[in-house]
């Protein structure tokens, strides 16, 4: 984080980023002296409510972030910078999004948590479209101009108040990682997941909490200890809307998945929170299970970063394919999808064990026609081709040309078809890696 002084006083010359919390009403003038060299501009958690003109000036911004603000309208002078690729103005006020405000080279727009009713049309004529996060808002349909988009890639329209999914969304080429719980076509069926839970209830009264282990978008997890002397994890439900949509769909997600060996299972729902908050007991992974991959970068995009010192033995490399295959063809038979399978939501021990978490982006797929519901599996199964792509690459960079490490690749390909009629189930996947033979 920078500082006004800094920015003033001439120590920040030269700078790329900038980023400033200091309760902003205007943007500082002094920002123009960085107009040769800002790339990226974060102004979150200031009280903004528009800004100047002269945005433009800094013609080598690239991203900029307005998050928690007070913004009512998408400001149109981000139109005009030239530049920019990246617009994120989570929880403001936004109500209207102005055509003339979408940047001509807008790849990744994040509108999370507003109050947009409706989006331009001009949203569809942007053809570097790749990442959209739409999630919490009142949107009742989509554009149907957004047809054309077919770089996009992922997309966030979870509680809204969408009463279906165009069938021009599901048949986009590239489309991966979707998330729509939330909304009032699949309302009923998640409020049935949460009321039919087969789960025991863990009184917070007879916990231990013992320590921090984590924070993700949708909630926190504890290490808490259990009077019989167990030791298990506690995830808390932050009870707002997060990037992925309502806490309250990814808790009947955890629920509807059920026991799987690769999945972290739920054991127990909580109960008696003091603030009132849901939360789910699970086994404590062990020190030896580490994250895959971290999450996208500003660069990436959507495609998760990998440790540069990070290759792995074909043999674990399979171990983690068919594992995750064989948990989401699970998931599929359980009526769900996942919707957000990524490696920096997969842990691995590095001997081949490997667990999914993170069901934030899940859905249910009772409450679409059967049709869409199985273009929805084939979105995930194009998230899996994602994952054997790169454990492909990984196993690559440990053992060159090895007839498995082929073998892995050709799947890959065959998951990342445009038409989402011709990839394979999870379940043939499933079957295809458990026969692939290890070196």
């Amino acid at each position: 984080m920078n500082s006004l002084d800094q920015l003033r006083s001439g120590a920040l010359v030269g700078a790329q980023r900038l980023t400033l919390r200091a309760g902003l009403r205007e943007l500082p003038p002094e920002v123009y002296t960085l107009a040769d060299t800002l790339e990226v501009l974060d102004l979150s958690g200031n009280a903004l409510e528009d800004l100047p003109n002269e945005l433009p000036r800094l013609h080598r911004l690239r991203v900029i972030f307005c998050s928690d603000n007070r913004f009512t309208r998408l400001p149109e002078v981000l139109g005009r910078c030239a530049a920019l690729e990246m617009v994120g103005f989570k929880a403001n006020q936004i109500v209207e999004v102005p055509a003339a405000a979408l940047p001509p080279r807008l790849r990744w727009l994040i509108l999370t948590d507003n109050r947009i009713a409706s989006l331009p049309d001009e949203l569809g004529r942007r053809p570097r479209l790749q990442k959209v996060a739409l999630a919490g808002n009142r949107l009742r349909a989509l554009p149907a101009t957004m047809a054309a988009c077919e770089r996009l890639e992922l997309l966030r329209i979870s509680a809204n108040q969408l009463d279906a999914l165009p069938d021009w969304l599901l048949a986009l080429p590239r489309l991966t990682w979707l998330a729509h719980g939330g909304n009032p076509f699949s309302a009923g069926h998640e409020a049935r997941a949460l009321a039919q839970a087969p789960l025991p209830t863990q009184a917070w009264q007879q916990l231990e909490v013992q320590a921090l282990l984590g924070e993700g978008a949708s909630g926190h997890i504890h290490r808490v200890g259990l009077p019989d002397g167990r030791q298990l994890a506690l995830k808390v439900f932050k009870g707002e809307v997060t990037s992925d949509g309502l806490p309250s769909t990814e808790l009947a997600a955890c629920l509807q998945a059920g026991t799987h060996a690769g999945l972290i299972p739920a054991l127990a729902r909580l109960a008696g929170h003091p603030g009132g908050a849901d939360g789910l007991l699970m086994p404590l992974i062990g020190p030896e299970f580490r994250v895959l991959a971290g999450p996208p970068s500003l660069a990436s995009c959507t495609r998760d970063v990998y440790a540069l010192a990070q290759p792995l033995p074909i043999s674990a490399a399979l171990g983690i394919a068919s594992s995750m295959a064989a948990a989401l063809a699970h998931l599929h038979a359980r009526g769900l999808t996942h919707g957000d399978l990524y490696a920096h939501n997969i842990l691995h021990d590095g001997q081949g064990q490997a667990r999914l978490g993170d069901f934030g982006a899940a859905s249910f797929l009772a409450a679409v026609p059967a049709a869409q519901a199985a273009r929805l599996r084939a979105l995930d199964v194009r998230a899996l081709g994602c994952l054997l792509e790169e454990l492909a690459e990984l196993a690559g960079a440990a053992s060159p040309r090895t007839a498995p490490g082929h073998a892995l690749a050709t799947l890959a390909q065959r998951c990342l078809q445009p038409d989402a009629r011709q990839r394979p189930t999870a379940d043939e996947l499933a079957l295809a890696l458990a026969a692939i033979p290890p070196v």
